[in-house]
């Protein structure tokens, strides 16, 4: 996508080096803001209030939904078919579910999630409404994120559970 495609998209905001495939899809992009040097692949669906830092990727078939927000820090990244979710739907069988439904009757719940810089969501994973995955955190493929995760550690299952602290990456001074 070129600076003119990236313009008629309407984002909030954008930065530099920012590509972003043509078969990626943008719900409400006026709320959304994307930093320097960040790539969205293919068949990636944004939705809703959503804040990417700078030094991000998203790889292809992956989904943010951000009806009560979403935060990616710098350094961070979403592997193939990763999807977070800042609201969900009450299943309970006591409301409607779904988009369609009018809202007095649907119970919808969440909270914002902040993926910390330098921490990354593994293929095929799912992140739940208020989360926070701490800095430096790494959650293994094919996991269920539903509590918030501890900074330099490394997390893996349905749901979660910590398998090991990971080292921690020193900062750089050249961005």
């Amino acid at each position: 996508m070129n600076r003119q495609e990236l313009e008629m998209i309407g984002l909030l905001g954008y930065g530099e080096n920012v590509l972003i495939s043509r078969k990626a899809s943008f719900y409400a992009p006026g709320k959304i803001t994307l930093g320097d040097h960040v790539r969205i692949d293919d068949f990636c669906i944004l939705s809703g209030d959503i804040t990417i830092g700078s030094h991000v990727h998203i790889s292809a078939y992956s989904a943010l939904y951000g009806q009560c927000g979403v935060i990616m820090e710098d350094y961070t990244g979403l592997s193939p078919r990763c999807i977070v979710f800042s609201a969900m739907d009450d299943f309970s069988g006591e409301y409607l579910v779904g988009p369609m439904v009018d809202e007095g009757k649907r119970n919808l719940t969440g909270g914002p999630v902040l993926i910390k810089k330098y921490s990354q969501i593994c293929a095929g994973s799912i992140v739940f409404p208020g989360i926070v995955v701490g800095e430096g955190a790494v959650v293994g493929a094919m996991s269920m994120v539903n509590r918030n995760l501890k900074a330099w550690t490394i997390y893996a299952g349905i749901p979660v559970k910590e398998i090991k602290v990971r080292h921690t990456i020193p900062e750089t001074t050249n961005g």
